[in-house]
């Protein structure tokens, strides 16, 4: 069974969420050491779509559709890891139809929304991929997807976060105290500046670790101008020090406007870390209110309580990895890897029986 991974273009140009799940769903794949399975990464410009048995696609957005369009033209079965906002529910497709409609007529239909584009993705795909309940629930009412074509996935989370050090990140910041971590790329959606002014009153340090694209750098320059705040750029995901920052930090916050299922969160809560994050986001964790508090993204006020509640009385750090110990990459693997049997039986059942 010949299986290749597919997504925009321009993936690898930068480093991401995307980016390391990926990376890290394919080394999970490969770690099975299944016999029957071949795992490639596409190359578009001299590889066919349909020289292979089965097609994944990571991400519905950035004119993917047309990979899954491609594919579903030349009868190649498509699993689609979707990535799609939780804010979808019935009341903004109703919305998002609408401004279909009305763009198509304007234009004499020579234009495509985006939601009409991700919307022919999420349709044609066999299989979609969901990382949490709200993020499936979202598939259903926002994209009317069908339920038994949605596998819910969470991503999973790299062994070595559960075994953290603070040491090194204190050693290399000389930070001894209380601090608050973000990690993510610089950027208004990620709402830095608003993390920074709850922060304030606080008198807390506020660590910034991500990358500033160029159209950033005045919006991380004010940010800069708080006396309060350091920033380290960007650290690779298996940079020991980025996984020593999640340990060292007193509270990790991500008041970003939207986030699937973010790894930053799962990789914090691993290193035993409790996290004020967004809750415009698809991360449920049952019985995690002690450590992982979702608010309004533009609520200061509740950003700044809960910041200082976690760290007037942090919960036990065992008691917050245990929130994630079952988030591996193994159990992710085996069950795309389902995925991939599933249809490519339906596509060659005699071979698959002789798997």
């Amino acid at each position: 069974m010949r299986v290749g991974i597919l997504s925009y273009p321009m993936l690898f140009q930068r480093d991401g969420g995307l980016q390391v799940q990926v990376r890290a769903t394919m080394a999970a794949l490969q770690a099975l050491q299944l016999p029957a399975l071949q795992l490639e990464l596409v190359d578009p410009n001299c590889q066919r779509i349909d020289s292979f048995d089965v097609i994944h696609v990571f991400s519905a957005i950035n004119g993917n559709y047309r990979l899954v369009e491609l594919a579903s033209e030349q009868g190649v079965p498509v699993v689609l890891s979707a990535l799609v906002s939780p804010g979808w529910d019935k009341r903004t497709a109703w919305r998002a139809n609408m401004a279909e409609r009305l763009a198509g007529r304007l234009t004499q239909w020579q234009v495509q929304t985006s939601y009409a584009q991700t919307r022919r993705a999420l349709q044609l795909a066999e299989i979609v991929v969901a990382l949490g309940e709200p993020e499936k629930k979202s598939l259903i009412e926002g994209f009317k997807v069908a339920p038994s074509r949605i596998r819910v996935l969470p991503n999973g989370i790299a062994e070595h976060f559960f075994h953290a050090d603070p040491a090194a990140f204190r050693r290399h910041t000389g930070l001894d105290g209380p601090f608050v971590l973000m990690v993510g790329a610089i950027s208004p959606y990620k709402n830095q500046r608003g993390l920074v002014r709850a922060m304030a009153q606080l008198d807390l340090p506020v660590v910034l670790i991500g990358h500033a694209q160029r159209q950033h750098h005045a919006y991380l320059k004010q940010l800069l101008n708080s006396p309060r705040v350091r920033w380290l750029g960007q650290l690779a995901h298996h940079d020991p020090l980025l996984a020593s920052a999640y340990a060292a930090a007193s509270v990790l916050a991500l008041p970003s406007q939207g986030e699937v299922y973010p790894l930053a969160v799962l990789e914090a809560l691993a290193a035993g870390t409790p996290v004020v994050m967004t809750d415009e986001s698809a991360l449920s964790l049952p019985s995690g209110d002690f450590a992982l508090k979702q608010l309004a993204w533009n609520d200061g006020a509740a950003m700044r309580d809960a910041v200082s509640g976690l760290i007037a009385a942090p919960p036990s750090r065992e008691a917050v990895r245990s929130l994630v110990k079952a988030l591996t990459w193994q159990r992710v693997a085996l069950g795309i890897a389902d995925c991939y049997q599933q249809l490519y039986a339906r596509r060659k059942p005699e071979a698959a029986d002789a798997v």
